[in-house]
């Protein structure tokens, strides 16, 4: 080994001198035989083998296989095996045993089609939703594209909530009517409730209790019809 690779002798308990190698440096101290490079490409290869051998391991624990990916969707596994028919969704690697594995990314795919399924959407319109938008070529094309399709259902959402919100208040309103009646007789018939008195008259029927009460009259009450058939004569 040279001089400036060496470091100052130690001794052992019996006295006898140990050399110290810095690491790094070959014992021969760099001297290097007709045979020293026989090995280097063959570890170099080694040590890149490793590195990928370490990311497929370091990635394989992000990957999940379908019914992991089920569990924590909520998913059936045959509801997945449907977006993949569908090419909605894709398998991100597979295992040795053939295995699909899927990664984070899948999650967030499959909650993105049930958002669009909560919005209306069918599957067969997310399909087509997803083939127009691998077919815009440009960015700023595809960003208008979906912009499009969710200002259109933002307008049929509020649409659809101001709908409901009419429908809450047509509920309140008839559960406030209906609770009058908790104090009528028992033996009061149901005919009485066309002339109800417990009720204020200037309060209107809600439309969803009047419904009940509509009846037919007697006479306004269709017998089956006689089909006759007619036989006509050549």
């Amino acid at each position: 080994m040279a001089d400036h690779h060496r470091l100052p002798l130690l001794k052992r308990v019996d006295g006898s001198p140990v050399e110290v190698q810095v690491r790094g440096i070959p014992a021969d101290g760099g001297r290097r035989g007709p045979d020293a490079n026989a090995g280097g490409p063959k570890v170099e290869r080694s040590e890149r083998a490793s590195v990928r051998s370490l990311d497929d391991a370091r990635e394989r624990r992000d990957l999940m296989q379908i019914g992991d990916l089920a569990r924590e969707t909520g998913k059936t596994v045959r509801a997945i095996h449907l977006y993949e028919e569908l090419g909605l969704l894709s398998p991100a690697a597979r295992s040795k045993g053939r295995f699909r594995l899927y990664g984070r990314d899948a999650l967030t795919r499959i909650r993105w089609i049930g958002k669009l399924q909560d919005m209306g959407f069918s599957l067969g319109d997310i399909q087509t939703i997803v083939r127009e938008w691998e077919l815009v070529e440009s960015a700023p094309g595809a960003m208008k594209r979906m912009r499009e399709i969710y200002a259109r259902k933002l307008e049929e959402t509020r649409d659809q909530k101001r709908r409901l919100e009419a429908l809450e208040h047509e509920l309140e309103a008839s559960l406030d009517y209906l609770d009058t009646c908790d104090v009528c007789d028992p033996q009061r018939l149901l005919s009485a409730c066309e002339c109800c008195d417990l009720h204020a008259k200037e309060v209107d029927v809600p439309e969803l209790v009047l419904g009940f009460r509509v009846a037919r009259q007697p006479d306004q009450v269709s017998e089956p019809l006689e089909v006759r058939v007619l036989e006509t004569s050549e």
